[in-house]
């Protein structure tokens, strides 16, 4: 019982909260510009994945930076290490992103939207906790 109620705090606590309400900000612009993309303009899922990460990711580090983790620092020391240590755990998910998109498109012919929705569950779980323990850590 202590576990879960400790469990409980955890998942109802205002950061948790709020990660989860700009995780779905970001993974609904990161579905949609891939949707647009790939699904009208017929892009290559590869590019519509490409131009989608650019810009949910900059949304996301905002949002991270300022109301997840408040991180309230613009020196330039800390805004830059934030800012690369987000991209470089970015870029990790990237490759976990585009590995399961091939795996669920190319290899098992999934459909792009429904590969995309599920590819995103993953990620967020990955940049969660790799945000949470290397980028905005409280010291």
């Amino acid at each position: 019982m202590k576990h879960l109620l400790k469990l409980w705090r955890f998942l109802t606590s205002p950061e948790m909260i709020l990660y989860l309400i700009f995780g779905v900000l970001t993974t609904v612009i990161n579905i949609a510009v891939f949707q647009v993309c790939y699904g009208t303009l017929l892009w290559s899922w590869q590019s519509a994945n490409a131009l989608a990460w650019i810009l949910a990711v900059a949304f996301a580090f905002i949002a991270n930076k300022l109301w997840v983790f408040r991180s309230s620092s613009f020196r330039a020391n800390v805004f830059w290490r934030e800012l690369l240590g987000f991209v470089a755990v970015r870029l990790f998910s990237l490759g976990v992103d585009y590995a399961c998109m091939w795996l669920l498109i190319d290899l098992l012919a999934w459909n792009g939207l429904a590969a995309k929705i599920v590819d995103n569950v993953i990620v967020v779980i990955i940049n969660y906790v790799l945000s949470k323990l290397f980028i905005f850590r409280k010291k």
